[in-house]
């Protein structure tokens, strides 16, 4: 199956019209949906190795739909958890979480920033990298004005993906400092199984994701998962 690269994550197909997996000719990637449904997904290829690849996912390029689609299917599955508070991580964490706490009934979320306001605490700050963005050094910020909005509550925490569990990693630290730990994760995707040996010692809550997707090595002209 060909598709144009502006389809990328743009339309929901039926299970009928995609199988899951990496496409014939090793173009992309149909990720499945709780319902069955599937997102095509991009392949990128690793930094500094040729013959490994992701299934990518970027969710504020998304069309409404998909949009749509991922934060129902997080907002159905974290509801049970009955959060007062959705987390969200940035950048691409900020959409997905908007609409999942407007499906739970929330007013509004807690957004952590990457982007220091002079008014912001160094303290209440953690380093950040990730599999996409490799060689910037970052940091991820709460806003102080934030902390009343944690105390006691229920939290989760959102974000578009986790792979090697690293950014999550910063973001459970910068939470533990400012006196609060979730109940629960969500994330449109999983990518790999890394990030879960990565995780085991700083995650205490489930982490539950729409997408499921592997680390995929080079066989031949195309792709397979490891």
């Amino acid at each position: 199956m060909h598709i144009d690269p502006h389809d990328f994550w743009q339309v929901l197909f039926a299970p009928g019209d995609v199988e899951e997996g990496v496409l014939a000719g090793g173009n992309g990637y149909a990720a499945a949906l709780p319902d069955g449904r599937r997102i095509i997904l991009p392949l990128r290829i690793l930094p500094g190795n040729s013959e490994r690849a992701v299934a990518s996912l970027i969710v504020n390029q998304a069309s409404f739909a998909v949009l749509d689609a991922l934060a129902d299917a997080l907002a159905e599955t974290l509801g049970p958890e009955r959060p007062d508070v959705v987390v969200s991580v940035p950048t691409l964490g900020l959409p997905l979480a908007e609409g999942v706490a407007r499906r739970l009934g929330h007013a509004r979320k807690v957004a952590l920033s990457t982007s220091r306001k002079f008014w912001y605490d160094e303290a209440l700050s953690e380093p950040l990298k990730s599999i996409t963005t490799p060689d910037q050094a970052k940091r991820i910020y709460l806003d102080p004005r934030m902390l009343p909005l944690l105390a006691g509550k229920r939290i989760v925490v959102i974000d578009d993906v986790i792979s090697s569990g690293s950014s999550m990693r910063s973001v459970l630290r910068l939470l533990e400092t400012a006196g609060a730990e979730p109940v629960a994760i969500g994330v449109a995707m999983l990518q790999g199984e890394v990030w879960q040996n990565n995780l085991a010692e700083d995650v205490h809550c489930p982490i539950h994701g729409v997408l499921r997707t592997p680390i995929l090595a080079r066989s031949g002209t195309t792709w397979r998962a490891t």
